[in-house]
């Protein structure tokens, strides 16, 4: 099994990406038994909520200490002191301090994470060819919407567990109310999305927003949930105008998924986020950070 390498935008290096429970997610991805456990639980609402409930104890806090040392997590950036949470989850879904993250000019990454960019959907085909085919009629569940969103862009952002797990509008506009889609709790980890990229993101719970844009444009939202994540959380006002960096929401514990799609006539994708997409590399991003430009 090849480790989950990505390219470190900042520098343009390739790095090796080790997340908690790595070999778990291996064992159910790619051995027989692990398949069968796949099926029988792990898919299943109760271990994401039985684990959920242990997080959100107060005897999780003595996992807050070890979790930043071992992924070199910068408490300077926290809003509140680390000695302040009251459960791990409670760090999980902490805030940041204001001017942690810059918001740039053009079309922002609404979370930290790692993205896979594609100028349509049509190309996601080409990315991940095994497993169920995706289409966005499952994945919204709205056939007009999906029709609507046939040519356009789409950006995924994966939040590993060590990420800041809130999540923001990545321009500004007004976006509507969340429509919510009940669904299981795959992992989103790339050892289960390179296998089913159609199960994953057509079978989990999500929910999606639209944003219209000040040029007219829109811009799907929607936040996807994992093995070990309960809950999706909507914090925003909807039908009220918000401005670029604003907060929508955060996941509760463990990893999870951002996806994007973006009317082709409202973006341009930056070309290195697509460069390395097609080379089979995710890259690092930090929410705030531009992915692409906006249109007229």
């Amino acid at each position: 099994m090849q480790p989950i390498q990505y390219i470190e935008r900042s520098t343009g290096q390739v790095k090796s990406e080790n997340p908690p429970g790595e070999g778990f997610l291996k064992f159910l991805y790619h051995h027989p038994l692990g398949e069968l456990s796949l099926q029988l639980l792990v898919k299943r609402k109760l271990l994401s909520e039985v684990y959920g409930r242990r997080m959100k104890s107060t005897a999780s806090r003595t996992q807050i200490e070890p979790f930043l040392e071992t992924y070199e997590i910068d408490p300077g950036e926290f809003e509140k002191p680390v000695e302040n949470f009251e459960s791990f989850n409670d760090f999980f879904i902490r805030k940041l301090k204001p001017g942690s993250r810059i918001i740039a000019e053009g079309l922002t990454s609404p979370a930290d994470g790692k993205v896979l960019a594609f100028s349509s959907v049509e190309e996601v085909h080409d990315f991940y060819v095994k497993g169920q085919r995706f289409t966005l009629e499952k994945f919204l569940q709205n056939e007009a919407l999906a029709k609507k969103h046939r040519g356009s862009a789409m950006v995924i952002i994966r939040l590993a567990p060590p990420d800041y797990h809130r999540f923001h509008f990545p321009a500004a506009g007004i976006p509507q109310g969340p429509v919510s889609i009940k669904g299981r709790y795959y992992s989103v980890s790339p050892y289960a999305t390179k296998e089913n990229f159609g199960r994953v993101f057509c079978e989990n719970k999500r929910s999606y927003t639209r944003l219209d844009l000040e040029n007219g444009a829109e811009i799907i939202l929607a936040p996807v949930g994992a093995t070990m994540v309960g809950s999706i959380f909507h914090t925003y006002q909807p039908d009220q105008a918000i401005e670029k960096g604003a907060e929508m929401g955060y996941f509760s514990f463990g990893g999870s998924s951002l996806l994007m799609l973006i009317e082709d006539s409202a973006i341009s994708i930056d070309s290195d986020l697509l460069e390395n997409t097609r080379n089979g590399f995710e890259t690092s991003v930090k929410m705030g950070e531009q992915i692409g430009k906006l249109g007229a």
